[in-house]
């Protein structure tokens, strides 16, 4: 992402930020923006957090809140 778009988003929300990987393929980065900044983004995926420098990420966008986890009673 050229433009730095990211640097736009406010903190708090829900984003999803597709990476460039070592190998040449791609991976997602789910979860709530801590940090946004020209040099990149600071994700608070479930796995943890995860920084994605600017150099990395080819697109991303802010998406809906996730769902509420469903527990083994809702299962029923």
């Amino acid at each position: 992402m050229d433009d730095a778009l990211w640097t736009t988003w406010p903190l708090g929300v829900r984003v999803v930020v597709r990476r460039r990987l070592p190998d040449g393929m791609f991976g997602d980065v789910l979860g709530d923006l801590l940090e946004t900044g020209p040099d990149g983004v600071l994700v608070r995926t479930r796995a943890g957090d995860v920084r994605v420098t600017a150099a990395e990420i080819a697109i991303g966008k802010i998406v809906p809140p996730a769902r509420p986890r469903r527990t083994h009673h809702d299962q029923a």
